[in-house]
């Protein structure tokens, strides 16, 4: 059960190993400029292996968990499926609900452990082998495995890493919990953080904060949605940015765009943090240089107003 990127290495996994009897990921939705109806990442995999493919609504009515059972599975796999799962569904296979969590639990629980992982400035982070019960994240663990998290990395590039992390730790430790040699471990109750979904409104960017936490802000929340902020009244997106380590920094407002160490930044409450890669409103993401050099008022502007005069 899986409906992104983040899940394919675990299904490739399973798919060398195992009998995969079905699959089970969330409904086709409308996506990009045209709206077009589009297949997960994993719908597109499962049908290209052959394997059936469910994708319900919701387990809240019993004909889909009926489809479970039908099935007749072992164990059942989640991997970022996108629904909490009812306790009719926990109960089908005989062993269970296992489940490819991305954080380190019981720290970040939850939707976004990821974004949640960068937003805090943690230093580490890694991948969890958990038993489903019907908590958020509160099941009992057959196994973790850690990882720095890099200084510049963005969720996006970190989320690929724990992905294959996950798909590597579960093929280790399933073999063992399904010949009753490994039983899960409940989780300590120091330590438990939360995530929720992450929302647009939050990616929108106070200049006035400090220089680490706008950079994480940029960081969780690249590639999809983007952080933003606004410029001579348009959105302008941040990709990619870094922590300008001087002494010597221009003392302009938050929000104002400076030439930093040869740069274009943006001056935070307590520093500079250079801007690598934007996007203005309609056009594609470029380097943040080459958008300087043609747009030569951008440097001396106040970023942040949603209305000029804002």
């Amino acid at each position: 059960m899986g409906t992104p990127e983040f899940a394919i290495p675990t299904l490739e996994g399973l798919l060398r190993e195992y009998a995969v009897v079905g699959v089970v990921t969330q409904p086709d939705r409308r996506a990009g400029r045209g709206r077009h109806m589009t297949m997960s990442p994993v719908k597109e995999l499962a049908m290209a292996e052959g394997v059936p493919v469910f994708q319900p609504e919701t387990f809240r009515r019993e004909e889909a968990v009926a489809q479970l059972r039908d099935w007749e599975p072992d164990v059942i796999v989640v991997a970022a499926y996108g629904q909490i799962l009812p306790q009719a569904v926990l109960d089908v296979p005989p062993f269970g609900v296992l489940n490819v969590h991305a954080s380190l639990l019981p720290r970040w629980r939850g939707a976004s452990p990821v974004e949640g992982a960068i937003m805090a400035g943690d230093d580490v982070t890694g991948v969890t082998i958990m038993k489903l019960d019907a908590g958020m994240d509160t099941g009992p663990t057959l196994a973790k495995r850690e990882i720095k998290i890099k200084p510049n990395e963005t969720a996006g590039e970190l989320e690929d890493r724990l992905a294959d992390l996950g798909a590597d730790l579960l093929m280790e430790v399933l073999p063992a919990y399904l010949a009753g040699d490994l039983e899960p471990v409940p989780q300590p109750e120091e330590g438990v953080t939360l995530t929720r979904p992450l929302r647009k409104k939050q990616a929108r960017i106070d200049w006035d904060r400090a220089v680490e936490d706008v950079h994480n802000q940029v960081r969780a929340f690249a590639p999809e949605p983007g952080a933003y902020t606004f410029w001579d009244g348009r959105r302008l997106k941040i990709f990619r940015t870094k922590v300008i380590e001087s002494d010597e920094v221009p003392e302009d407002e938050p929000g104002t765009v400076v030439m930093c160490e040869g740069q274009p930044a943006v001056m935070t409450g307590d520093g500079c943090l250079a801007l690598l890669r934007i996007q203005m409103a309609g056009k594609r993401p470029m380097d943040a240089s080459a958008f300087v050099r043609g747009r030569r008022n951008f440097v001396g502007a106040k970023l942040g107003s949603q209305k000029p005069g804002d």
